[in-house]
């Protein structure tokens, strides 16, 4: 492994947050862009670490319940979205009022569970441990993915008004077909 496999990593794992950055942006009427991209970028980047001196404890754990725990999460937050849309009488279909500091924190555990796995398999890479360590890893995948998911809230802002008042249901769609996906893959 080198630094161009840990650039492609921290890439690959920032395509969740990414599309969560954007389903946000088409969805809640008030966020913050760069609460977005630093919950999403820090516990991209913390998840590692994590997995990297949790070591084998957990790896058996997360290898086989990430996609599970990533599905339910955002099975959840999509189901609700789904449900409220779909039930206009009870909530506004329009969208919602302000994307909450809870639901960022749920949405950034859901799609950072498989960069523990990662920090876990760092553990028995010499490049990890002999020349970059594993903070250096760590912080690229937390940069590149706060600068993708701000890159995601722009692309969300300019394509927002396409779908009009029905991004909600269209945003849990995708939030349950992320977590499906990383139930199966």
């Amino acid at each position: 492994m080198n630094y161009i496999d840990i650039f492609l990593i921290g890439i690959a794992l920032s395509m969740d947050a990414f599309a969560v950055s954007v389903t946000n942006t088409l969805v809640y009427k008030k966020y913050s862009p760069i609460a977005i991209a630093l919950f999403f970028g820090a516990f991209q980047g913390l998840m590692p670490l994590g997995g990297f001196f949790a070591g084998s404890v957990f790896s058996a754990f997360i290898s086989r319940y990430s996609g599970l725990i990533s599905l339910i999460i955002l099975g959840f937050i999509g189901g609700k979205m789904i449900w409220d849309c779909l039930h206009p009488d009870e909530v506004d279909c329009s969208g919602r009022e302000k994307l909450t500091y809870k639901i960022l924190f749920l949405q950034a555990i859901a799609t950072s569970i498989d960069a523990f796995a990662i920090g876990v398999s760092f553990v028995g890479e010499s490049f990890i441990t002999q020349q970059a360590g594993i903070f250096m890893p760590a912080l690229t995948i937390a940069i590149i993915t706060f600068c993708l998911s701000m890159l995601a809230v722009q692309l969300g802002k300019r394509t927002g008004n396409l779908f009009g008042d029905k991004m909600e249901l269209i945003g849990g769609a995708i939030l349950i077909l992320i977590g499906i996906k990383n139930f199966l893959f």
